[in-house]
């Protein structure tokens, strides 16, 4: 297929596809799913080989969050029966993170439910950030705690974090159909605070909220803006009691596609499955590994994810392996001054240094067509010539609500996490 041996060309050298290169991969048809597979496989392997990041969640505090997200669990008016804690102690905190560092994850994430932390709320995160790293000496820290106030990224660089999530989750064309409590706008403001503060930046999205393919092309092509270091790509849960919860819009196959969609515009970045796979991927998890080159290991922050030991077995079996606390996830040109966004003036594979746009007024599909930096736009691919489907519907298949699990131990309880 032609449309996929461009993608696979401009993802080796790190040129943005156009928007109707990035639609027509929504569009193929499950007959052609095993060649988009392998053809974002190709990119995927180029720049992170075999190798799986492991990430691990601690959910600081659960529940009780005054934002209106309507596919959150814990929601202002959420009646989903999560657990519902404040704030973890320090010790707490990294007796969590343990587990998850002893069953291989290299990062460990922690989570806060909320609008965005107070200076206290930063201190105490600080504070659990030292104490798991005098525990774990090579262990990267993530933390996510909403939106960022001036100064606050500063802070928690100096503590010892080394990124920050912050996700963008839909387009800005229908944020406002899925929250009303703040803006799109705010969630970019984020993540261009952690970048400017050193941290390394983490930004993703929600798919299965019943969003079109467009809105999802949307999104990518904005992180690609942003150049964030890591796009976790999570797959609605559709929890009972929150707004969401009759949108089963998702299929294995449609999961896949979406996968192979990101790692097409965002090729050398850490793109990592993150929640609702056991539930919407199921048995094709090991299919998603060829498009993703990260994974979160265990339980999520409200949700029951599949046991440890089956992710381990999981990945070893595919023929992948475990990447160590001793590599490096990003490629040398993301590491070493330069990669994607460094320079304003450089467009993506333009020189080894070069990147596209991080600043705020420029950047790969920041151009109306979506062409490369610097370039125009490209013509579209003659794949890409019918419009694409809203979304897949569930067809046949009845939604597996029985995967849905709420999380009943580790942080917050008193039984073992699962690891």
């Amino acid at each position: 297929m032609d449309l996929l041996n461009t993608l696979v060309d401009k993802g080796l050298r790190r040129e943005l596809p156009t928007r109707e290169e990035a639609l027509a991969v929504l569009a193929t048809s499950d007959d052609d799913l095993l060649d988009v597979v392998a053809a974002a496989g190709k990119v995927r392997r180029h720049w992170f080989g075999r190798r799986v990041k492991l990430n691990y969640l601690v959910n600081l505090k659960s529940g009780l969050c005054p934002e209106d997200c309507s596919y959150c669990s814990q929601r202002l008016g959420s009646k989903a029966d999560i657990l519902k804690y404040t704030w973890l102690k320090p010790d707490e905190a990294s007796e969590a993170a343990a587990a998850g560092l002893a069953g291989g994850a290299k990062r460990v994430c922690l989570v806060a439910s909320g609008r965005g932390p107070t200076d206290r709320d930063v201190d105490r995160v600080s504070e659990t950030i030292k104490t798991i790293k005098e525990q774990n000496e090579d262990v990267e820290v993530c933390a996510c705690l909403g939106l960022l106030s001036a100064g606050q990224a500063e802070r928690l660089r100096a503590a010892g974090a080394d990124a920050y999530n912050h996700n963008l989750n839909t387009s800005e064309s229908t944020y406002g159909d899925i929250t009303t409590t703040h803006t799109y706008a705010d969630r970019v403001d984020t993540v261009r605070k952690a970048h400017a503060a050193g941290l390394s930046a983490c930004s993703g999205l929600i798919a299965g909220m019943g969003e079109t393919d467009e809105d999802l092309v949307d999104v990518v092509f904005s992180l690609r803006a942003l150049d964030p270091d890591s796009v976790p790509v999570n797959f609605l849960i559709p929890f009972e009691g929150t707004p969401l919860a009759e949108e089963w819009n998702l299929t294995p196959q449609r999961c896949l596609r979406i996968l192979a969609m990101v790692r097409f515009v965002c090729p050398d970045v850490e793109v990592r499955i993150a929640g609702g796979r056991e539930v919407h991927l199921r048995t094709m998890q090991p299919l998603a590994l060829h498009l993703a080159n990260s994974i979160f290991l265990g339980d999520y922050l409200t949700s029951e994810g599949q046991a440890g030991k089956a992710d381990l077995d999981m990945i070893a079996d595919a023929g992948f392996e475990v990447e160590g606390a001793d590599r490096v996830t990003l490629p040398e040109h993301r590491t070493a001054g330069g990669g994607c966004g460094s320079h304003a003036e450089a467009g993506c594979g333009s020189h080894a240094e070069g990147g596209c746009g991080s600043h705020a007024g420029g950047g790969c599909g920041s151009h109306e067509g979506g062409g490369v930096c610097g370039t125009a736009a490209e013509p579209a691919a003659a794949a890409a010539a019918e419009p694409a489907a809203a979304h897949e519907p569930a067809g046949a298949q009845a939604p597996r609500t029985d995967l849905v699990s709420v999380r009943r131990r580790g942080a917050g309880t008193d039984l073992a996490p699962n690891a």
